[in-house]
């Protein structure tokens, strides 16, 4: 199968599956198998194109046309090194998410896994696509299918969140749809390359328009991306959904951070005439108040699954607020975190359930020594009577910690530590290099944003302390019983952000290569308007 062809299986495969669980088989187990199996070959189909684009170089893309029409008119469907990146972790989120939701969750409600499924042909077709009017097509189906999922369980809280996150999402929709049409009136067309190509040449009094246009898009877009104040539906709305949907929520936010990055990086650089760096100094001050925000929820949160949501929050003020300074160094330092914050936010909110799980799990009566010499239940017979005991009467040295507590404090532990970015974890490695490039740049709001990502990361490390505190050290709980298909997705997740910091060379280079590219708007918009339909037979089945 030829390079380009990978492009379109993301979209086909999830569509195909949803469509065979509603049409066939209705047995759970069945389609929870079809779930996995699928959401397992798109990881592979995306780890395939990642390493496609990568090999060619970077100015390499992939053009696929469904159609066989001719740019712009037709439907193009593009995979650079950025898109390929996303689609990577929309891939490893989805996996993990369905291999933790076949533990109990899918029993909830009839559609899961259909909706889960139609929620990654949303995303895989909203990181590919090439053109405004087919984003905001995957934007509608992932939001639909979110709905769904967002509401399924059901209970009060879930209801509540929900229409509130219903009732953002469709007037952003709507905003989406104005700018748009405001974006075709001026340029007529829909297609990026092209609009990016016919941007210089609109005429000064067509130029407010434009600018209008842009600005209902973008915030449409900073609705999604959760930047500040447009951003209080995500909390309660993240915080009620179980465990597997929340998971794969976390990449949600980054559907709107990557289109603000797509577009802005097209339309407006340096070389825009006019129109340069539209919009940038508020994406810049907009991130930083986000990131601010975003900080101060994570150290007033009470609950692991809102500090979960508010990390969320504080990682996409972060990457907003990178693309407004057009700095193709920071660009590649605030990829890096992308894809650091996401795998860990995931790993984060599956953590959250089996946290809960083990501090409402209820502590027996303690055994004491009846004074006839008979020895607690945690002692053996060859345990000396004048042991080191602790005040509850527990021996202190050579104490087994079990398996599962084990497991969650380690796990834990890593969250934390990428989450806040410290050493010597990927979360380290993407606020280094995005502080490295901060400092080349001189301005005040580099300082400021500079300062902010320490300060942020220390708010983190406390309010993590603090939610580790409790769960460990409070109080002596039995240990709770975990299953193999919920540890997993979670070691997994972490396991690629271990990865990530082991071979972080690599990876730093490919995410600064990606950087460049996106600043060099040109290669985009040449290997998008020069792919060419496909004549006679061959071209007939594309």
């Amino acid at each position: 199968m030829a390079f380009e062809h990978l492009l379109v299986l993301p979209v086909l495969l999830p569509l195909g599956t949803a469509a065979l669980m509603l049409l066939g088989d209705r047995r759970k187990g069945f389609k929870a198998a079809m779930n996995v199996v699928s959401a397992a070959l798109g990881l592979v189909v995306a780890v395939l194109l990642l390493q496609g684009v990568a090999e060619r170089g970077p100015g390499a893309f992939g053009i696929y046309l469904p159609g066989n029409w001719s740019v712009p008119f037709g439907i193009v469907l593009v995979a650079d090194r950025l898109s390929a990146l996303m689609v990577v972790l929309t891939g490893a989120v989805g996996l993990a998410s369905a291999l933790y939701a076949l533990a109990r969750w899918q029993q909830a409600g009839v559609y899961f896994h259909a909706l889960f499924q139609l929620q990654l042909m949303g995303l895989y077709g909203a990181f590919l696509t090439a053109d405004l009017f087919n984003l905001f097509v995957f934007f509608e189906v992932l939001l639909a299918a979110s709905y769904g999922l967002l509401l399924h369980g059901g209970g009060a809280p879930r209801v509540r969140a929900g229409l509130h996150y219903i009732a953002i999402n469709l007037v952003a929709s709507l905003l989406f749809l104005v700018g748009v049409a405001v974006l075709y009136g001026v340029t007529g067309t829909l297609n990026m390359a092209d609009i990016a190509q016919k941007l210089p040449l609109v005429p000064e009094s067509d130029r407010g328009l434009l600018h209008a246009g842009a600005a209902i898009l973008a915030i449409a877009f900073l609705a999604k991306a959760a930047v500040w104040p447009l951003n209080a539906w995500l909390p309660p709305a993240y915080a009620a959904a179980s465990a597997p949907v929340a998971a794969l929520f976390a990449i949600l936010t980054k559907v709107g951070v990557y289109a603000v990055l797509r577009l802005w990086t097209l339309c407006f650089p340096a070389g825009a005439g006019a129109s340069a760096g539209f919009g940038g100094e508020v994406l810049i001050w907009g991130g930083i108040l986000t990131l601010a925000f975003g900080a101060v929820g994570m150290l007033a949160s009470q609950q692991l699954a809102r500090l979960a949501a508010f990390s969320v929050i504080a990682s996409s003020g972060t990457l907003v607020a990178t693309i407004g300074f057009d700095a193709p160094t920071l660009s590649g330092g605030a990829l890096f975190y992308l894809g650091s914050s996401t795998l860990a936010g995931c790993a984060l909110f599956l953590l959250v359930e089996l946290l809960e799980r083990a501090r409402q799990v209820e502590v027996g009566p303690a055994e004491i020594d009846d004074g006839n010499g008979a020895l607690p239940s945690f002692l053996d017979a060859e345990t000396p009577v004048h042991a080191n005991l602790d005040d509850d009467q527990q021996v202190l040295v050579g104490r087994a910690i079990p398996a599962a507590l084990a497991f969650l404090g380690v796990t834990f532990t890593v969250c934390a530590l990428v989450t806040a970015g410290l050493p010597p974890l990927s979360g380290f490695v993407a606020k280094l290099a995005m502080l490295t490039a901060l400092l080349d740049l001189r301005t005040a709001a580099a300082w400021a944003l500079f300062a902010l990502l320490i300060i942020s990361g220390l708010f983190a490390a406390v309010s993590l302390m603090r939610v580790g505190m409790r769960h460990f050290w409070a109080a002596d709980r039995p240990s709770p019983r975990l299953r193999v298909i919920e540890t997993a997705p979670i070691a997994g997740l972490l396991a690629g952000s271990v990865a990530m910091a082991v071979h972080a060379g690599p990876v730093l280079d490919y995410m600064r290569a990606s950087g460049e590219a996106l600043h060099s708007p040109e290669l985009y918009i040449n290997a998008v308007m020069s792919a060419q339909p496909r004549s006679g037979p061959e071209g007939s089945g594309q």
